[in-house]
């Protein structure tokens, strides 16, 4: 593994992953299953499970001994995840996952003004329901008075977005699924602390990704924001879960996937965990004081000149109940 201890060897593991049947999900199981991983896939479309399982046979890295799974399901329902995971540990010979990577989301980006309040209780029952249900489900099973305490870890790993550390007009309804989402693994990375077994919690902090939930998110976007963002880095899915690996097996808690959105989370780290105390407290200190303030004032003044170019957007009253 070069310089650093691989913290997370996933050879002869079983991995649970929910949306994965095409975007990061599908690369990452894709990804795993090069590296020896038993692989489970969860997504609410059967045909694109299916698709998704011949990709993932297809990366093995022992096809002898390597087994892959499919479960249907949809992580917006109330109370899908001990159903998934009593299928999914019945299948894994009564052995519940060894890691568990919650990648199911969606974003539908809109000014706040014209959205329906039902977007963000979608985006809210998608992103953070369906993820900390998942969460607290497989860490009761992992976390039992009876279950075993082995030397190798445990993993939960959540999918939150670099967007929660700057944001801008067209994603409210967005951030906050995945802000309460980080507010979760923060809190639990101390509270797991107080339990025998061994378990670490990550977040991996996304930004654009290629795929095909963003190319459903350009046909709604604002003009703002597509601006806004155009200088964004952008990575395939390939490339985002290939980052999100590396960052997992050097043991960090929070993955970001560019050096630019590491500078970002360097600036937004608060209490949280720190992967190198040192580099990023310095960093957040040259973020706070000097970039933030010029990236404030620039996108400030982007809003500016596209109000001035396109004028105010039409806000439609609608009646009060």
């Amino acid at each position: 593994m070069g310089l650093f201890r691989n913290h997370m060897p996933v050879e002869g593991k079983t991995v649970l992953i929910t949306g994965a049947s095409e975007g990061m999900g599908l690369s990452v199981a894709v990804q795993l299953a090069a590296k020896g991983a038993n692989v489970i896939l969860l997504s609410r479309s059967e045909t694109k499970l299916q698709a998704a399982l011949k990709s993932v046979e297809a990366a093995a890295l022992d096809p002898s001994t390597q087994r892959f799974h499919y479960i249907q399901a949809d992580v917006a329902v109330h109370d899908y995840a001990r159903g998934v995971l009593a299928d999914a540990t019945a299948w894994n010979k009564g052995r519940s996952p060894d890691i568990v990577w919650c990648c199911a989301g969606m974003s539908a980006p809109q000014l706040f003004l014209d959205m329906d309040m039902s977007s963000m209780r979608r985006q809210m029952d998608i992103n953070f329901f369906g993820t900390v249900e998942m969460t607290q489900a497989i860490l009761r099973e992992w976390c039992a008075t009876d279950a075993p305490v082995e030397k190798e870890a445990k993993h939960i790993i959540m999918t939150g977005s670099v967007a929660t550390m700057v944001v801008i007009p067209g994603y409210i309804p967005y951030v906050p699924s995945k802000a309460a989402m980080r507010g979760v693994a923060e809190g639990l990375h101390m509270e797991l602390m107080m339990y025998p077994q061994n378990v670490e919690v990550h977040l991996v902090t996304p930004g654009t990704i290629l795929s095909p939930g963003f190319e459903q998110e350009e046909i709604i976007k604002p003009e703002v924001t597509k601006s806004l963002e155009k200088s964004d880095p952008k990575l395939t899915p390939d490339e985002a879960a290939r980052a999100a690996i590396n960052g997992l097996e050097k043991g960090e808690f929070i993955i970001t996937l560019s050096w630019q959105n590491w500078l970002m989370k360097c600036g937004t780290y608060g209490m949280a965990c720190k992967n190198n105390w040192l580099i990023d407290i310095l960093v957040a200190a040259i973020m706070s004081l000097i970039i933030w303030p010029i990236v404030d004032l620039d996108l400030r003044g982007q809003v500016k000149k596209h109000v001035k170019k396109f004028g105010s957007p039409k806000v439609q009253r609608k009646p009060l109940e």
